[in-house]
């Protein structure tokens, strides 16, 4: 049969679009399972075309919907959960341990990010990003001197009511109320978790707030509240794009966060993970991840210089270890989350 010009071409293009196929499906596959917008795309590429493979990358919005994934039986190479939830998957014997002879770019990190309170020896976790959450507010309509003699009590004052976002997250708000309450973070006291209580239906009650997912950012970058609760990788954002908001992490203390990069039991490649997380400790690459997304690098060098003269992120706060000695690393408590989750629900439910 005669092939027409148009004809030929099709065919051409379905050869081609047949050979990638079978070229991709015959590649050795990485799957990642991370947060969202937490990567420069680019490196993703970079990496599948430097070492010949294929990356699957999937993106959660909690450790609890990362968690019940994974508990389902699904299978990742890689995870990138907080701190608190890392601790659980030790516990529970859901993760192997890292041959750290292959990730040779651990001796880039920042002494302040390893051997954390999580996984004292680094023996299943590698960091990734780490911050805080603190309060970000609109310079111009809220005076600084308030925020920072009020800290976490900002929430609570009238003058701002209907005017606030808040987080829609059991862990974030009851720091807030349990720092605000001058309590720990890890307490495990009936008492001190029932007056957190109180004081988040107090706000609720009282303030009118919207609670959010990570839409705050946009929302914020276009000022439409004068004050939320947020983390620190989010304000360096909105704070990039919006010069009237600033960021301030209260006296009371705070959490102090590290996500990290984690290998489970069931991983199919476990070889091929130990590789993305030597690349993603590079100088090149975590440098743009963190340009990319905001959040703090745990790399010195990259630190060092995007926080420098004419860094990216030179004189943001939000970005920067704020080294009070109130602030705690999170911990994870079954009793204790049980406890919360019915609280919080009971918090959002009442008006």
């Amino acid at each position: 049969m005669k092939l027409t010009k148009k004809l030929f071409s099709l065919l051409i293009i379905a050869l081609v679009l047949a050979s990638c196929s079978s070229n991709n499906s015959s590649k050795e596959t990485l799957k990642v399972f991370s947060w969202g917008e937490y990567i420069d795309k680019s490196v993703i590429s970079d990496f599948e075309n430097e070492y010949g493979v294929r990356v699957i990358y999937e993106t959660f919005d909690s450790n609890e919907s990362m968690y019940t994934k994974l508990s389902s039986g699904a299978s990742y190479d890689v995870l990138v959960p907080s701190d608190y939830m890392i601790q659980r998957l030790i516990e529970e014997d859901l993760l192997q341990k890292i041959d750290l002879t292959k990730v040779p770019n651990v001796s880039n990190l920042m002494n302040t990010t390893i051997n954390k309170e999580y996984d004292k020896n680094m023996e299943y976790s590698v960091p990734y990003f780490w911050g805080t959450v603190g309060i970000l507010y609109n310079k111009e309509t809220v005076n600084p001197q308030t925020v920072e003699s009020k800290g976490w009590e900002i929430f609570k004052d009238t003058d701002y009511a209907g005017n606030i976002f808040f987080y829609d997250s059991e862990r974030d708000a009851f720091m807030v109320a349990l720092k605000a309450l001058g309590y720990s973070v890890n307490t495990e006291d009936q008492k001190e978790l029932e007056d957190a209580y109180n004081w988040l239906i107090e706000l609720n009650q009282t303030m009118n707030p919207v609670f959010v997912d990570d839409s705050v950012i946009d929302s914020m970058v276009s000022g439409n509240k004068d004050i939320a609760n947020i983390y620190s990788g989010d304000a360096t954002y909105i704070m990039s794009e919006n010069e009237e908001m600033a960021y301030y992490v209260p006296k009371e203390g705070s959490n102090v966060w590290q996500d990290a990069m984690v290998i489970p039991k069931n991983a199919d490649n476990a070889e091929l993970a130990h590789k993305w997380m030597n690349y993603m400790l590079e100088h090149d690459v975590a440098l743009a991840n963190t340009i990319e997304v905001g959040y703090s690098t745990p790399i010195q060098s990259v630190y060092d210089v995007v926080t420098g003269p004419g860094g990216d992120f030179e004189g943001y706060n939000s970005y920067l270890e704020s080294n009070n000695p109130n602030d705690e690393e999170y911990k994870f408590n079954s009793k204790t989350k049980e406890i919360v989750s019915e609280y919080w629900t009971k918090v959002k439910g009442v008006k």
